[in-house]
């Protein structure tokens, strides 16, 4: 009986819940890794890098990208370290992005490592045969020769289908004999490339001209081999099976990083020091070789044994990323199906093994599909682009989720030097994906095509099957407002207490803005990550409630409209309601815990820094009149919509608005008068309400407390401030705001999508 891993099997009492089971060490997912990056490239890579970028630029092709993999890798780490569940960039993608990007994704991991699992099949059958062939074991015609690597390619496909099928601990245990076999046949390799250097040092003359063509054939050898740096994704796919995932993930690809970059290294220095006397350069004549050219220089290094030794350390190498490959694109097949991307079939597990067979099946049918039919290296180009696209989704996701999701997340691993790792990735790797047309046109026409298909699947199926996650917003109830207005306040009302106090606020806002004004409440319903999803219409009483006491100060006046919404978190949900309702201004109150960072609260600090609209944050504003109003004065565009707010609060009839600016000794003044000047006759207001005051002090909180106890409200401008100054020297309308015993209301202007370095440094 074939089970749903969502729901398992019906029972007189409950549904019994089934998942992939943990036996996956650190041992096993760290050479899932090493043998998913140690495949077929870096054997066709060497002899091609050195004939595009001669001795020294193999070396520095391979050095160089284990720098920029090393930084996509922290990216997998930290997500992964996270959110340890199959999927691995589906996954990160869904929490950053959503659905659509999510599919797409898990779209490309899959055709990727299918593809390329059927490149690591043909080539196993193209080396094997090949060598029987010299031995004279195999004595074919030339057509017969190629039935038979096909032939082969499917066997050895078809066996890793089925080790894949037995299961993760089967899965693991051959991962780790093969990939342990090419590992050490490698390195073996690469000591004797060394210990022939110091025995005969004239070798080391292999490497002058050490860069003939120039540095910028680097970029194209670079994009051809960046995709011998993939393992990190099969790791990230391991989520769901690995042994304590927050701790081994992060460290397995790390470590993965450094193993291959020493092999890879240290093979490429064997190729070119194992050639001499061939009367030309020695990189030359690798180069003549193209993809063979590995081959046959360390068949001169060991020319007893050479050639039986590549053989053997491509049969190790191309099983090993066969193994690995299938299991990562059976992993994104499934993610795909449990979460209804795909059809519910690819989420089956087998009720003994507990292993995703149907995904299995699938995967191993397009694999199967690509080595017997389709141009092996022009198709594993395609997939090559779409791991550099997926390592750019990821790379941007890390950002994201760190930017507007860290206080949610439970995180083993968090990488250094943040944001700079993951911009510095996203940049290079769109360089090298637009340099891998140099390499195969076709790709540039099949990889679009998969996209594309994607698209079409998930418009036409996927967005309308796609299950509910905990990470998306959904709207629970909702009365939709019947016309759109010319100004859209949305009121998030969170305590049926304080709903009216906001409601009357925002009454003084639609009586400035006049009748086309639209109003919305909504109310975001935090259910514990502990309860069901299908329990959330539970937890909207006090919401409802709330909504009720606003709607009945403001409905009878305004175009009025209400939502409520289930979240895990608070402030992405007002967040997100307020961009998907354009609204003008948002108005809410106090609320969130301190702590973990936050200067003002978990719900207010967010808000305030990525919500593109007009906010007003109010802190205790319950009198029905403000005579006099306080507005410090600090320049910029918050100040300017502070005094807005201070014109809509106060009373129009013997009401003051003072703007107070505090200056240290020696420092000149802002000129508000100048200021009132410029800002008072756009407002529509008399010049004669506001008035400007100075004082000199060090102490600028202190000054500004003193003066406010005389008022009844202070009205202040948000900081300006990066956020990394912020955390690290503090903010002074953050601070003021904290330790204000008066109401206050704080304000952030309307601003346009700044870019993250300047956001936060």
């Amino acid at each position: 009986m074939a089970i749903d891993p969502e729901t398992g099997p019906e029972t007189g009492y409950q549904k019994i819940s089934i998942e992939l089971s943990r036996n996956l060490s650190l041992l096993h997912i760290t050479m899932m890794g090493v043998g998913m990056m140690i495949g077929a490239g870096v054997f066709i890579g060497v002899g091609n890098s050195v004939r595009v970028a001669g001795p020294g630029g193999v070396i520095l092709t391979f050095a160089l990208n284990a720098v920029i993999a090393l930084f996509t890798a922290m990216s997998y780490a930290e997500l992964s370290s996270a959110v340890p569940r199959a999927g691995g960039a589906y996954n990160f993608a869904r929490i950053a992005f959503g659905r659509g990007t999510s599919f797409l994704a898990g779209w490309m991991e899959w055709f990727a490592s299918s593809v390329a699992g059927s490149l690591y099949a043909v080539t196993f059958a193209l080396y094997t045969v090949h060598y029987l062939s010299q031995l004279g074991i195999i004595q074919l015609s030339g057509i017969q020769l190629a039935f038979l690597e096909k032939g082969v390619a499917v066997l050895v496909a078809s066996l890793f289908i089925y080790i894949n099928y037995r299961g993760a601990t089967e899965t693991g245990t051959m991962g780790v004999l093969f990939t342990l076999g090419q590992t050490l046949t490698l390195a073996f390799i690469a000591l004797v490339g060394i210990g022939t250097a110091i025995l005969d040092p004239g070798r080391l003359a292999n490497f002058q001209p050490f860069l003939p063509n120039g540095w910028d054939k680097l970029l194209i050898t670079m994009g051809f081999t960046y995709v011998a740096f993939e393992g990190f994704e099969v790791i990230a796919q391991a989520g769901d099976e690995a042994i304590d995932p927050r701790r081994n993930l992060p460290k397995a690809m790390l470590y993965s990083i450094l193993i291959v970059v020493f092999t890879y290294v240290g093979v490429a220095f064997a190729a070119i020091v194992g050639v001499k006397d061939v009367g030309q350069p020695a990189w030359v004549w690798i180069g003549n070789f193209g993809g063979t050219g590995f081959g046959e220089a360390i068949s001169r290094l060991l020319p007893s044994f050479g050639s039986f030794l590549v053989t053997i350390t491509v049969i190790f190498a191309s099983t090993s990323a066969l193994n690995a490959t299938i299991y990562s694109a059976t992993r994104a097949s499934y993610a795909l199906g449990r979460d209804r991307m795909l059809p519910t079939i690819f989420s089956r597990l087998h009720p003994r093994r507990r292993t995703p067979y149907m995904a299995l099946l699938f995967t191993g049918g397009l694999v199967l599909l690509v080595a017997v039919f389709l141009p092996t290296m022009d198709v594993a180009s395609s997939a090559s682009m779409m791991f550099l696209f997926l390592f750019f989704i990821v790379n941007l996701c890390v950002i994201r989720i760190r930017r507007n999701m860290a206080d949610e997340m439970t995180y083993g691993f968090v990488m250094p030097l943040f944001p700079f790792p993951p911009i510095a990735a996203i940049l290079i790797q769109a360089v090298l994906a637009g340099w891998l047309i140099h390499m195969s046109h076709i790709a540039w026409v099949v990889g679009p095509a998969w996209v594309i298909s994607g698209i079409a699947i998930y418009r036409f199926f996927s967005r309308h099957k796609a299950m509910r996650t905990e990470d998306e917003i959904v709207v629970l109830q909702e009365e939709p407002i019947p016309t759109k207005g010319e100004y859209r306040i949305l009121v998030s009302v969170a305590n049926p207490a304080t709903a009216v106090t906001l409601a009357q606020n925002c009454y003084r806002f639609c009586q400035a803005k006049g009748e086309a004004t639209e109003v919305e409440v909504i109310n975001m319903v935090p259910v514990p990550p502990q309860v069901p999803l299908s329990d959330a219409s539970k937890y909207t009483s006090a919401g409802e409630e709330a909504i009720t006491e606003a709607m009945i100060y403001l409905a009878p006046r305004y175009t009025f409209g209400s939502t409520i919404r289930y979240c895990r978190n608070y402030a992405r949900g007002i967040i997100s309601a307020a961009t998907e309702r354009k609204a003008d201004l948002l108005i809410m109150g106090w609320q969130g815990h301190r702590g973990r960072g936050f200067l003002l609260g978990s719900t207010v600090d967010p808000v305030l820094e990525r919500a593109t609209c007009n906010i007003a944050v109010f802190k205790d504003c319950r009198k029905q009149k403000y005579m006099k109003v306080l507005v410090p004065y600090a320049g910029g565009p918050n100040a300017t919509f502070a005094l807005e707010t201070a014109t809509v609060m106060v009373e129009k009839e013997g009401g003051r608005v003072i703007v107070f600016h505090v200056a240290p000794p020696g420092e000149p003044t802002e000129d508000i008068d100048a200021f009132l000047d410029e800002t008072v006759p756009r407002l529509n207001v008399s010049r004669s309400l506001f008035e400007s005051k100075y004082s000199i002090s060090r102490d600028r909180l202190n000054s500004v407390q003193e003066e406010s106890k005389d008022y009844d409200v202070v009205i202040i401008g948000a900081t300006r401030d990066p956020l990394f100054r912020q955390r690290v020297m503090g903010s002074f309308p953050e601070e003021f705001a904290r330790h204000c015993q008066i109401p206050l209301i704080m304000v952030k202007a309307k601003h346009t999508l700044q870019s993250f370095i300047k956001r936060w440094f």
